[in-house]
Order: structure tokens, then sequence, then C-alpha cells
């Protein structure tokens, strides 16, 4: 017997961009988002006050640390305890600590250690708020809109890159970087009676832990590549693969946290589609991640397109990924989600490279508007693939999986581009980088069960 989720008496099946408990986690969601711009604003600016531009540097990076080492541990809280209510716990005091800095610095001058203290708080409740953000909407609303909540989710992230910056800037001309935290922690604050007013499905676990029945595929099923689960259900169209691995699913209290840990890391590597996909998600994001920091940094250096220039290049980038969020939010699905996330990612990695090698800035802008369309397209729907393809049970584990894979791994690839970038040059190093992250579409269109996953009619 599977885990399943329970909706609430008067819940519908509302689309998501209608539904008030969507729209009001959405609003939190945004609000927090918001704040967190804000917040590393303020710590970025109250460090560069504080000491040395190498010092400020480290203070930057310190909540990195404990953020990626702690992630996977984040998952099992998330499942352990319910991400609404970890979300909850972790705004509140991501919003104590933020606003107990805003007030030390107004009763004394900036200090290092107090900003790398924060630092360090906010990246261990990071660690535990980032699996439970991911856990949480498959619990808002049902599996045919979470390709729409991927799209909601989406627009607040690129509002709050927009508005946050500002709003961070306000708040350090008028107050300084105690104002610039107070206005943060107070924006993390309206997070907090929003997500309260939410409701979640509940997820109905056995009292005892029992493996998943067996799949069995029937004639029809198997002509068209789909699995059928007796007696399950774990929120997918009968389109979608199902695990092929023991799902077993384990109240809180029945195991100790290392247990739950080693659980889902088995879950995870013995399941047909998230194994393969989130393979996938971590080549895209190795290939991505240095060409579109520190790489397209160094070629506006060496083509001359200044600061402006490269502000115009991320622009666009960030234009196209809100595109692709809101055609998502508008649409709701897409049919053969995985197909078409395959088509994203090779064809978004063929752009990547194309990067290095355009003629002018205005080229530049265009292609950075492709690459935005078809990276946030890919992204969103793999993002989506995985709230319905995993057990409810285990999306906490899942998501802080994928989270160390975006956080911890693909950031490694910046130095490494950098590195070559000043042996080799930018174009071949971009051509390279383009062809990691190509392979993630290849691993998606070489993996049948992967392959054939569809998001729920």
């Amino acid at each position: 017997m599977t885990a399943t989720l329970t909706a609430p008496a008067d819940a519908t099946s509302r689309p998501a961009h209608r539904d008030g408990n969507v729209l009001r986690w959405l609003g939190a969601y945004t609000a927090s988002m918001v704040g967190d711009n804000v917040y590393y604003l303020a710590l970025s600016w109250a460090a560069v006050q504080a000491g040395s531009p190498s010092q400020a540097g480290l203070v930057m990076a310190v909540s990195a640390v404990p953020r990626a080492l702690l992630m996977l541990g984040g998952g099992v809280v998330a499942d352990r305890f319910g991400p609404r209510r970890v979300v909850i716990g972790s705004d509140a005091v991501r919003c104590v600590v933020v606003l107990a800095v805003a007030a030390l610095l107004l009763v004394s001058g900036p200090g290092l250690w107090p900003l790398v203290v924060l630092a360090v708080v906010f990246g261990i409740v990071d660690a535990v708020f980032m699996p439970a953000v991911g856990a949480l909407p498959a619990r808002l609303t049902g599996p045919d809109q979470l390709a729409r909540v991927q799209g909601l989710r989406g627009l607040a992230i690129r509002f709050a890159g927009v508005v946050g910056g500002p709003l961070g800037g306000l708040g350090v001309a008028l107050g300084g970087a105690a104002g610039a935290f107070g206005l943060a922690g107070l924006l993390i604050a309206v997070s907090v009676p929003l997500l309260l007013s939410v409701r979640t499905r509940d997820l109905a676990t056995p009292a005892a832990a029992t493996p998943v029945p067996a799949v069995t595929e029937t004639p029809e099923a198997s002509a068209a590549g789909t699995a059928d689960v007796s007696g399950a259900s774990s929120g997918v169209s009968g389109t979608s693969e199902t695990s092929g691995a023991p799902a077993v699913v384990a109240e809180a209290a029945a195991g100790s946290p290392w247990r739950d840990l080693r659980e889902g890391l088995r879950y995870i590597r013995g399941h047909r589609v998230l194994a393969p996909l989130l393979i996938a998600i971590a080549l895209g994001d190795l290939g991505f991640v240095g060409p579109l920091n520190v790489g397209l940094t160094l070629l506006a250096d060496q083509r001359g397109w200044g600061a402006a220039g490269m502000g115009g290049v991320l622009s666009g980038f960030g234009a196209g990924a809100g595109i692709a969020a809101l055609l998502l939010a508008v649409r709701g699905r897409l049919p053969h989600a995985a197909r078409v996330a395959a088509g994203a990612i090779i064809t978004g990695s063929a752009a990547i490279g194309a990067l290095a090698f355009v003629p002018d800035l205005t080229a530049a802008i265009g292609v950075a508007v492709l690459v935005g369309l078809l990276t946030g397209l890919s992204g969103a729907l793999c993002g989506a693939l995985l709230q319905t393809q995993a057990e409810p049970a285990y999306l906490g584990r899942v998501s802080s999986v994928a989270g160390v894979v975006s956080l911890g791994f693909a950031p490694l690839s910046m130095p490494l581009s950098a590195a070559a970038i000043g042996w080799w040059g930018t174009g071949p190093v971009f051509v390279t980088s383009a062809a990691v992250c190509g392979l993630g579409g290849v691993v998606v269109l070489c993996s049948g069960p992967l392959r054939r996953a569809r998001l729920p009619l």
C-alpha cells in the first residue's frame, strides 16, 4: 500500500491560478523570495562596510557550506514532520534572526562575526526550507495542476529577482544595512500568516510499513509503454511510469532519521523515472551554471560589452525564463512532458554553445532570450515530473537530492569554467559546457520509462 494524498472535504479540481489556496501559498512564497533577495543585498552591503572585499566574499559564501552539507537531512525533516509545518517554522526562524541582526546593527557598529553567524544560521535553515518548499506543492493541489504551479513558482522567482534588488537598495539608502535587514525580515514575516491559512492535503500513511504491490503490465499498457499498479495511488496518470523500486512508507516515529535518509536514497536509486531524471537535471545544471555565471562575465569583458552589456544579456535570459513560466502557468500542461523537456534541453544547450560565437551584443541578447525560454521550460517540466512521479512520502528527500545537485555540485563548475577559459578561451569552454548540458536531454531520450513519462491530465 503506497501513501496517498487525501484532499480536504471542500477541495475541488480548480485550475491552480484560480485556486485561492494555491494563490495564498504563491503570495507567501513570493514574499519570502523577495525577502531573500533583499537579505542577500543587505548582507553583501553590511559585509563590505565591515571588512575587506575578501572578507565580504567569505561572509557571502559561508552559508553555502551548511546548506549543501545538511540538505539531505533537511529532506528527511520535511518528510517526517510535513512540508507545510517545516516551511512555516523555517520562515519564522529566518524572520527572527534577520530582525535580530537589524536591531543589533541599530545599536552597534557593523561587525563581521554577527554577519557570519547570521549567514551560517540562514544556511542551516535553508537546508531544511528548500526541500520542504519543493515537497509542498503536491499537497496543495491535484497532480494535473503541478505543471501550472511550477509555472507560477517560476513567475514568483522572476518577480522577486526584479523587485528584490531595488527594494534592497531603497532599504540601504533610507536606513543603511539595518534598514535593509529590517525590510527583509518584514517581507519574510508576511509569508507566515499566509502559510498558516494554506490548507494541505493529508498524507495517509499505513500504521506499519508495507511494500508497494508489484507493477504489472497489461497488454494494452505494454503496447503504450505504460505501467498499471493495482491498488496503489501515486498521484500519476495511467500514462506515466511507476517506480519499479520497493516504495516503503513508514511513519515519522517508526525509524531513525538516518534510516529514513538511506531508505529515500534507495527509493530514488531504484526508481525507473526519478533516477535518470535526477541524472539529467545534474548534467543540465553542470553545463549551464558555468557559462551563465563566470563564463558570461569573461565573455562580456573580452567582447567589450561592459557591465551594461552583460546586464542586457542577463535580462534577456530572465525574460525568456519568464515567458516559459508564463506559458506553463496559463496552459497548465504540455503533452509528452519528458520528450518536450528533452528537446528543450538539447536545443537550449546548442543555444548556450552559440552564445560564445554571436557577432554582437544584440544577437547575444536574442540568444540569451532563447536560452532562458528553453532552459526555463525544461526546468519547470522536470520539476513537475519530479512532483508527479515521486511518492508523496518521499518528496522531501527527492527535492533535497535535486537541491544538492543544483546548489552543491553545479557551483563547482564555476571555478573550473573560469580556469578553462583562461587556458583555452570562451569558445571551446562554452561548447564543452553545452555538450555536458545536452547530455541531460540524451539521458531523458535513452531512458524508456522516463521518455514515456507524461504529466497527469
